[in-house]
Formats: structure tokens, sequence, C-alpha cells
């Protein structure tokens, strides 16, 4: 459905809690089953929690069988500020990672490429290692793998472009990483937690590590630069500084520096450039008060929880309603303190819909699953 501008706008003012209602369109944006699932510890529990997860939710066969599936994992944090350690909890888990790699390749995945952001933007299998990733094991599934720090060009000669159905919110079209195009389909794993800024993270926020700091990072310079060691918060959060040229530039300069507005409508235009086709979320460990051990007051906690879905904004719903917040709730509630709901403007393009009475829940139901998150991420310690 094409989507006006004018749209668009009324649809984030909308979710930023404005007195104008979401467009029709977005009422009708599409739904997906949501599967939850008790694993109450890592290792061999988490794939056959998995697979039962993927039969609930229709079965994955189509999406990988004979097909090249990108998955994008959720290693957050600069190791080069932050120390690795095996009680991150706020990390893709291992075992996890192990699990779908299987479960990809007996679904009959022709090659299963994963993907992360991280420094130092090379292509190294120790630097995946180092995360505690088995990088052989997961290369011993049954069909090709292959790693890609797409923090640069990586293994491509160019970056590829991707456009923003409808025009975008804060960027038109990104230049990215050619992983994220040269796949058939792409998955999201991310950990349910707390965003200092957007309120929670989980597959949606996940995208907005897909732009290399090569062109969005703070050192990137006029020209781009392949060995950036700055991180995206000068272009992507503060907007103080312009991606280089020949990269599509910020549709509206006097929008909002705010980075509560910036980092929820570009992770928004990030998800609709590059549609996510399947999403698993982590609740097994993780941790509440915010995104990492950066965020002031972070808890670690234990819910035993799995989440799977084949529309990354029901299955972000579903993870908001887990930690007890309304995911349909206004900028200035918990958990979208600081941030606007970036699920309701995913909806307003018409991703997906947030709305719990129009998604189907298997396995265990919300009330069965509920563990407190508490009051929201407090700041940040650094």
């Amino acid at each position: 459905m094409p989507i006006s501008r004018r749209s668009l706008l009324r649809a984030a003012a909308a979710a930023a809690g404005s007195r104008f209602p979401l467009p029709a369109f977005a009422r009708q944006a599409p739904t997906a089953p949501v599967a939850i699932a008790r694993c109450r510890s890592y290792g061999a529990a988490v794939e056959p929690v998995l697979a039962r997860m993927f039969d609930q939710i229709g079965g994955i066969g189509p999406l990988v069988k004979g097909k090249t599936v990108a998955v994008k994992l959720n290693l957050t944090g600069n190791p080069g500020r932050f120390p690795l350690r095996k009680d991150l909890l706020y990390r893709t888990d291992p075992d996890t990672v192990l699990a779908v790699a299987r479960l990809l390749a007996a679904g009959g995945a022709r090659r299963i490429r994963f993907l992360e952001s991280f420094f130092p933007a090379e292509q190294d299998l120790k630097l995946w290692a180092r995360y505690g990733l088995d990088v052989q094991a997961i290369g011993n599934v049954g069909c090709k793998v292959e790693w890609e720090n797409v923090q640069n060009l990586g293994l491509g000669k160019k970056y590829v472009r991707v456009r923003v159905p409808g025009g975008g919110m804060v960027y038109p079209a990104f230049d990215l990483n050619h992983s994220f195009v040269d796949c058939d389909t792409y998955v999201s794993m991310s950990k349910l937690k707390n965003h200092w800024l957007g309120g929670v993270t989980m597959a949606l926020k996940n995208n907005f590590g897909n732009t290399p700091c090569s062109l969005y990072g703070g050192d990137c310079g006029p020209s781009g630069n392949e060995k950036p060691k700055e991180e995206r918060g000068a272009v992507c959060h503060a907007g103080s500084r312009t991606p280089p040229a020949g990269v599509p530039q910020e549709l509206h300069p006097d929008s909002p520096r705010d980075p509560g507005y910036r980092v929820t409508h570009i992770t928004a235009d990030l998800v609709g450039a590059r549609p996510i086709d399947l999403a698993i979320v982590d609740a097994i460990e993780t941790i509440r008060g915010g995104e990492g051990d950066w965020i002031k007051g972070v808890q670690p906690m234990k819910p035993g929880l799995l989440l799977a879905g084949k529309n990354p904004v029901c299955v972000d719903a579903v993870g908001t309603a887990l930690m007890g917040c309304d995911p349909r709730a206004a900028r200035g509630t918990n958990p979208f303190l600081r941030g606007d709901n970036t699920l309701l403007l995913c909806e307003s393009m018409g991703v997906g819909t947030a709305d719990l009475k129009k998604i189907e829940v298997t396995g265990l139901s919300i009330a069965e699953a509920r563990f407190d998150f508490g009051p929201g991420p407090a700041g940040y310690a650094i």
C-alpha cells in the first residue's frame, strides 16, 4: 500500500503520544503467531525447544530450504571499551547460535551467514570466538557456514543501497554491507532487554546495528573510513554530523536532535529497509534496567524463556508484554521513558501490529510467562 509522507508524520506523532490517530493502514498492519516457551538453561536444552517453537509458528522450511539465510546476532557493546566476560548476559548466547545453526541446516539451508558489526572492523574468526562462539562446531552443522563482520565493506566489493518503503522518516535509504541483500532469508537473533533510549531492545532494535560504522560512525570522515574506531553516536544518536558524501542524507536536517527521537525512528527506517523474516528472542538469562552493563542499575535475571515468530513487531510486542509493560504505551511511560515507541513507528509503516488482541500466542500464554522487569532503565553509568 502506498504510504505518503504526511501519513508517516502523523503516524510518528501518534506514536509519540500526540492527538493524531494512527492512519487506517496502520490498524491493518500484518500479524503472525508468536511462540513462547519455557527454557530454563542453555546447552542441549535449547535446540529441541526451538524446534518445537518453529513448528508452532508454522515451520521454517519455506524460509530456509535451499536458501541463503543471514542471521544477525546481538553482540552489543564495543569490546575495546567493555570487557569480554562469560557473565555478560546482554549478548547473544553461544548455545542459542549453535542450536539455530543446526535447525537451519536441518531445515535444508544451503548457506548460513552470521552477521554482526563490531570492532575492529576485520574479518577474523578469532574475533567471533572471543564472544564464546564455537565457530568450529557451528561450521560443522551440515551446510556451508560463513561469518561476516558488517562494520564495513567486509567481503563485498561495494555497499548496497536499501530504500525505506514510503520514503523513510529520518533517512530515505541506507548504504549497507552486501550481506543484507545477498541472502534469501533474514533472521534477527536478539535478547529480551530494556534499552535506555528505546525502552526495549529485541528483534527490531537489533537492526540498528546494521549501519556500518565505516559510513555511520563518528570517525567516518567526508569519504568514509574502512577502519572505523568510533561508534554511531555522532551520526545516528545525536545527528551532529552527517554520513559521507554519496551516502543517503537525512530527509529533514531540522528534525529533533534528541537521541530518543532519532534512534527509534532510524530503527524503524532500518526495519522497513531490511525486513526481518524470522525473529528469535532469548530470555533464558538476561538483564533488566538497560541494554548493557554501561547502564546504571542493570541487574541479572533468569526469566527462563524463548520467543520466536515471523513478524518482528508481533514478537517484540509480546516480549514487551512479558516484561510487564504495554507494547502500545506512549513515550514517557514505562518502558518508553526517554524515547518514542519503535513498535508503533513500525506499525505505522505497515510492518506489523503491536496490538496484542490481534496476535496469536502459542505455547505459554503471556500471563504464564510474564516476568517483572521493574521500572525501566535508570541512566548511563559512563
